[in-house]
């Protein structure tokens, strides 16, 4: 089966929508992907909810909005997928929640979205409805703030794919996926785990302590190489895990960094602790699975 056999975009017109489906673009067209373009029309109920205003006011309000956002999302689909198969969907609801109850339905195999940080604080800030899809969607999601940025051909093959495992649960899932984007695209893959600094540099064990780390980590790596049968560079470096994982992506020239997230939801969601901070300051897209 494909990597990805249903790619969904959400769309909400901005440039942002218009770069990740210049990503998107060249994935679907390898993979022989369908692409849907989702745009959620929020409920006019929310936005007038305290007036006094009728049903079928709201109702007409509403077909209205439809219509106008199903005529935007074909003109989306003509400017920048024509050619391949892609599906315009209008819903009706809270953005976040639709999008994820949709791949969920769907059986969607990765949700393609940019972040929505603005200016100066644009890497302290995902927006909340990437946040929300990231936390709950129970499929990859491939961001990023970067992804403005895009070129107006973005490229596949890829050359060099960087995965980052926290040799917890989901690392030999997130190996797996990793291994497979990059086999698909005839690319270098490179695995890389971030260790804690030595807690005291200046106590005599220093050098032991170090080399237990670094000793466990590496069978611990090599054991999920072995599970995962792939071929791959593995790197063991010390330090904060953004600041590790994101200065390798760049000495790299990696054109796509994945990442794990927890298995559990609820309230805290499925992101581990240093996942925001990667995505904030990856220099290349980030697929968090």
């Amino acid at each position: 089966m494909p990597l990805l056999s249903k790619i969904l975009l959400p769309v909400d017109f901005s440039e942002r929508s218009a770069a990740a489906a210049r990503y998107a673009r060249p994935l679907a067209a390898h993979f022989g992907s369908e692409v849907v373009l989702l745009h959620v029309v929020t409920a006019p109920q929310y936005e007038f909810g305290a007036l006094e205003i009728g049903g079928s006011m709201l109702a007409e309000l509403y077909r209205g909005r439809a219509q106008q956002a199903s005529a935007e999302l074909d003109a989306f689909l003509a400017a920048g997928l024509q050619g391949l198969n892609a599906r315009p969907v209008v819903l009706e609801g809270d953005p976040a929640g639709k999008i994820v109850e949709f791949a969920h339905r769907e059986g969607i195999d990765i949700v393609m979205m940019p972040t929505h940080g603005f200016g100066p604080f644009r890497r302290f800030i995902l927006g909340s409805n990437t946040a929300k899809v990231l936390h709950d969607a129970d499929c990859p999601v491939w961001t990023g703030v970067h992804l403005k940025d895009a070129p107006p051909e973005a490229a596949f093959p890829f050359s060099s794919v960087l995965c980052a495992v926290d040799l917890g649960s989901q690392s030999s899932k997130t190996f797996f996926w990793a291994a497979r984007l990059a086999g698909e695209s005839g690319a270098r893959l490179t695995v890389i785990h971030a260790t804690a600094s030595n807690p005291d540099p200046g106590d005599d064990s220093e050098a032991d302590w170090r080399t237990d780390v670094h000793g466990a980590a590496e069978r611990e790596l090599l054991r999920l190489q072995r599970f995962v049968n792939a071929d791959a560079e593995l790197l063991i470096e010390a330090g904060e895990p953004p600041k590790v994982i994101c200065s390798a992506a760049a000495r790299l020239h990696a054109d796509a960094l994945v990442i794990g997230r927890g298995s559990a939801g609820g309230v805290f969601g499925r992101l581990r602790t240093n996942a925001y901070a990667i995505i904030r300051e990856s220099p290349c897209p980030v697929v968090s699975v």
